[in-house]
């Protein structure tokens, strides 16, 4: 594949089972494509110094609730992690390498932060996609609490996720079973690019949502809607044949979709070219 090498990397690690991907590295080949100067293992280090840190502070009775206060102690008192209200859609929000330097993030990023430490002290969690807002819980059945690693480690229980919920929409919201179900590790890093892509849609910078788009793909490559957005945006940037390819992917397979007629008249302006 003609990837640039932070690209390789990432392909390689996201090419195998879901449970064997380690997110901190594929998170860190993700920021090494817009940070070309640093060391991932630099990196991968600080997270292990960092976990030795936590397992030397763990109460001798460590059950869930004791390990999460240790860990949110350590991460939010002693060094100081907090959510970027200020600058939410800051793009540093989601490079893992900046989030530590920073030891600033969005819910995904300190999550992962947090999912890592956990891994690192043998206390496995899982993230939680919540619409809206990433959380995570110990990944055990019936764990019936959650994380909020955006709001200093709050723990959240599920009456509690369904009060958050009716805040970030502004109204009422059911909580359906789905909103509080873990995901893998590919939707994990697929969301944490989804960020990346909208951001940079906001600030029209075509060249970085396309390697956002690009990335998304590499994870998930049957994800049409992925092909059309990717296939609009060769066409903005004049590579019309790609563009052809993917649009017409995105047609073949979604015939009907409310933005076929659209997707056809671009699709009438790349012929005519």
């Amino acid at each position: 594949m003609d990837f640039p090498q932070a690209r390789q990397l990432f392909y390689q690690e996201i090419n195998q089972p879901d449970r064997a991907i380690d997110l901190a590295k594929a998170a860190l080949y993700v920021a090494l494509e817009e940070y070309h100067n640093f060391d991932p293992l630099e990196y991968l280090n600080v997270l292990d110094t960092i976990a030795g840190e936590v397992r030397s502070r763990l109460p001798p009775q460590n059950y869930p609730l004791r390990i999460v206060q240790t860990i949110n102690r350590y991460l939010y008192e002693d060094l100081l992690f907090a959510g970027n209200e200020a600058d939410y859609y800051d793009p540093r929000n989601s490079f893992l390498n900046q989030v530590i330097d920073r030891r600033m993030g969005i819910p995904i990023s300190l999550s992962l932060v947090y999912l890592e430490v956990a891994k690192r002290i043998d206390f496995p969690m899982v993230g939680i996609g919540m619409p809206g807002h990433f959380l995570i819980r110990p990944d055990f059945e019936d764990a019936g609490i959650f994380i909020d690693a955006f709001n200093k480690g709050e723990i959240l229980f599920p009456e509690d996720c369904q009060e958050r919920l009716a805040q970030i929409y502004g109204q009422p919201m059911a909580l359906e079973p789905a909103f509080l179900a873990p995901v893998s590790s590919r939707q994990l890093l697929g969301r944490m690019l989804g960020n990346l892509k909208a951001i940079y849609l906001q600030q029209r910078d075509a060249v970085r949502v396309l390697g956002a788009i690009e990335r998304i793909l590499l994870l998930f490559p049957h994800s049409l809607l992925e092909m059309r957005d990717r296939g609009i945006l060769y066409y903005q940037l004049g590579r019309l044949v790609e563009a052809r390819y993917d649009l017409e992917i995105y047609l073949r397979n979604a015939p009907n979709a409310e933005d076929a007629a659209a997707i056809r008249q671009l699709l009438e302006r790349i012929d005519g070219n």
